[in-house]
């Protein structure tokens, strides 16, 4: 089981809540769940009617320990017990910075541990996992929640698990256009920024940041593509999620970078201009 410290305890939770009773053919139905010390979300998906039956979730007030996070993912499924246990997949998404893209070129399976040791503390009984990023000769190396993968396992059998960067990564890639400039892409949640820079639809840099002030959102981008050498008046930078034209974020943004929008994606299987709830992550509608 993975252990980590930390004091974060689970003392407000803010929630959003969509749930429709499902149709009782289980044989159909698709569950992806996505967890993070930071929040939580599920999302039930029936394959043949393309609608979506439940969706949940859950920002932490603060961040919880992955031994708070499971307990508070098991209230959450024991709530809705009227979803059901049946699907015919599973897929758990796992959002956390301890990952490493690592060049398929370099890439050793029996090295794991080492591209991750500058990176995150690693115990000794964690599970380190892999996921190959199609057409980038990439593989995004990481540490899943253990316990959370078992509690999943107990109750669902066989499923599918991989890293949130690595969905963001394949579903933006899978969309982005060639251009003569390349493209930020930042996705917005309360606590948390998911970057990404593209050009000519090859991926030059992925991180995740937790931030507390526009402030620090800003520094984070900035200094990412200061790194990166990026000219701000050319780099068209495109913000989604939790956030909206003349939010405080993109109004800061937009202050030091020209071309600022609010981007929509799409899902390879669900569009977004079809989705009633607008708060339904876009990582854990790609994975559906």
């Amino acid at each position: 089981m993975l252990v980590q410290t930390g004091t974060g305890l689970l003392s407000m939770i803010e929630r959003t809540t969509n749930i429709v009773q499902p149709d009782t053919n289980n044989t159909y139905r698709k569950l992806s769940i996505q967890v993070g010390l930071n929040g939580l979300s599920f999302c039930v998906l029936d394959t043949i009617t393309n609608k979506i039956l439940a969706f949940e979730k859950e920002t932490f007030k603060s961040p919880l320990t992955p031994y708070l996070l499971l307990k508070e993912l098991k209230v959450k499924l024991n709530q809705h017990g009227d979803i059901g246990k049946n699907f015919s997949e599973v897929v758990v998404i796992h959002k956390n910075n301890m990952f490493s893209l690592v060049p398929k070129a370099l890439f050793n399976k029996d090295e794991l541990p080492n591209y991750l040791k500058f990176n995150a503390k690693i115990m000794a009984n964690d599970l380190i996992a892999y996921d190959e990023i199609p057409n980038q000769d990439m593989v995004n190396v990481y540490i899943p929640y253990t316990n959370i993968n078992n509690y999943i396992f107990e109750l669902f059998g066989e499923f599918e698990f991989k890293h949130s960067g690595t969905v963001l990564i394949t579903s933006l890639l899978g969309q982005s256009r060639i251009t003569a400039e390349p493209t930020c892409y930042v996705q917005v949640s309360e606590k948390e920024m998911e970057m990404m820079v593209v050009s000519d639809k090859k991926l030059l840099f992925y991180n995740q940041f937790d931030y507390k002030t526009k402030e620090d959102f800003l520094y984070y981008l900035l200094f990412s593509l200061e790194q990166l050498q990026m000219n701000l008046e050319k780099i068209n930078l495109k913000l989604f999620g939790a956030i909206e034209e003349g939010d405080p974020i993109f109004e800061l943004c937009h202050q030091y970078i020209t071309q600022v929008s609010v981007f929509v994606p799409n899902s390879p299987t669900f569009p977004m201009e079809n989705l009633e709830d607008e708060s339904i992550d876009f990582s854990i509608l790609s994975s559906l």
